[in-house]
């Protein structure tokens, strides 16, 4: 997102998050201090934190991009990623938004098929009228085979069961790796263990450096995501981030930490 972003000429601005979400005073001083009318938010398992956006920060968020000018483009990605232990959900914020400041943005694709590229995109009030000015709306189009299968797929009786498998096995293997990071890589900080979505966040110990762990990682066998892209600005630390979506279960997390904590110790060596 920041890449495209960039790519297409804007200066993205970093707002911190915590683990209650985006910090609402510190949403408010950016969009002052830069005059910014666009905020990306992710109020679900927000990547790579997994932060999940407080309620008492929802209307805040809102009324502070309202009063600003701004619109929210609300990424609702990982709804449909929640895992089996989570609290109730909130509504989205799209739900809170009488006065269309929220555009809201989710997709079928991370619970289904990489290649069910299928997605939707929900605004109203002067956020669809200015998506409508520029033809937004208008010119999208999804191939009718392909809406034809999603209808099938999220219209079937087995859809909601399928939402249960997936939310019991991201449980199943969030909980696998959080274990094993614990137990095999105590020097890698996870503050926070989120109740949804695909990925841990760990923080380095000050002065690691996260692309030569990056690098050992891969000679290992083991990929991991460094840190330093998911910041618009300079990193307060180093971070990895690690995703338990692609392998084929538990024991291969496992195998992933065992291995990362490999190349761990090469970096330390290097030191």
């Amino acid at each position: 997102m920041l890449a495209a972003a960039r790519a297409s000429g804007l200066r993205p601005v970093p707002v911190p998050v915590d683990a209650e979400g985006v910090r609402p005073e510190l949403l408010a001083e950016a969009l002052r201090a830069t005059g910014a009318r666009v905020f990306v938010c992710q109020p679900l398992f927000q990547n790579p934190t997994g932060a999940m956006l407080a309620p008492e920060r929802r209307r805040e968020v809102i009324r502070i991009a309202r009063e600003a000018g701004a619109f929210v483009v609300e990424d609702d990605f990982a709804r449909r990623l929640v895992h089996e232990d989570a609290p109730p959900l909130s509504a989205t914020l799209a739900a809170d938004d009488p006065d269309g400041v929220v555009v809201h943005v989710c997709s079928l694709t991370k619970a289904t098929s990489p290649s069910l590229r299928v997605g939707a995109l929900a605004a109203r009030g002067p956020a669809l009228g200015r998506l409508r000015a520029i033809q937004v709306v208008d010119s999208f189009f999804v191939p009718r085979p392909l809406q034809e299968a999603a209808l099938e797929l999220v219209g079937a009786p087995s859809w909601p069961r399928h939402l249960r498998n997936v939310a019991a096995e991201l449980r199943t293997r969030r909980e696998a790796l959080v274990t094993a990071v614990r137990r095999e890589l105590p020097a890698l900080e996870l503050r926070y263990v989120p109740p949804g979505g695909y990925h841990l966040w760990l923080r380095l110990p000050q002065g690691a450096d996260e692309t030569a762990l990056d690098s050992a990682a891969l000679r290992a066998g083991v990929a991991v995501a460094p840190g330093g892209p998911y910041f618009c600005a300079e990193p307060p630390a180093p971070h990895v981030r690690l995703s338990f979506a692609s392998v084929a279960g538990v024991g291969e997390l496992a195998e992933g930490v065992r291995r990362l904590r490999t190349a761990w110790g090469e970096v330390l060596g290097r030191a």
